[in-house]
């Protein structure tokens, strides 16, 4: 049976490597309103999104994101990624949004978890290459959050739980790691 939701599903891949040339408006705001048209608990629609597309913010927030993260009981391949000061965690990507969440709501991380997952499909289904990341929230759990949380705009009250690298894919991504078994159970 063919469906162009489970495509889609099937094909979206973490893209690591984009191109500089910084993707369309209207690209990013349909990215963006998929975002928006989230499920979320109590229909709080309890989120905000912080375009990023100015480099060297974008570069800062990297860097200040990676040395956050070394504060925390990390695990080894993490830690060793972090501490490479050549890597940028956001693989050069134009635009980053970061997804917040209002604290107050009902469950503004799953909220925003499904906001997200929501614009990586959007994002792939019109050819867009994007990252998940969640080393950023590092930063915003290090005592530098109230100065970045004023520097991205983000509305008092709100939290943010995740960031999204977005771009133009460099190169194609190879096929999708086969799944593991034994996930489902039916009780029927």
């Amino acid at each position: 049976m063919e469906n162009k939701v489970i495509d889609v599903i099937k094909s979206r891949r973490s893209i690591r490597r984009f191109m500089e040339e910084q993707i369309h408006e209207e690209e990013l705001e349909l990215i963006l309103e998929a975002g928006i048209y989230a499920p979320s608990a109590h229909n709080d629609q309890s989120w905000h999104f912080t375009v990023v597309q100015k480099r060297e913010l974008i570069e800062e927030l990297s860097a200040q994101s990676k040395e956050a993260a070394q504060e925390f009981n990390l695990d080894e391949v993490i830690l060793k990624m972090v501490k490479n000061p050549e890597l940028d965690i956001f693989y050069g990507a134009p635009t980053l949004i970061v997804v917040s969440g209002e604290e107050a709501s009902m469950m503004p991380q799953i909220d925003c978890a499904a906001a997200t997952q929501n614009m990586l499909l959007a994002a792939e289904a019109i050819d867009i290459g994007t990252c998940w990341n969640g080393i950023v929230t590092f930063l915003f759990e290090s005592s530098k959050k109230e100065a970045y949380k004023k520097k991205l705009g983000i509305p008092e009250g709100y939290r943010p739980y995740y960031a999204v690298a977005v771009g133009y894919k460099k190169s194609r991504p190879t096929k999708a790691p086969s799944r593991r078994k034994g996930t489902v159970s039916y009780i029927r």
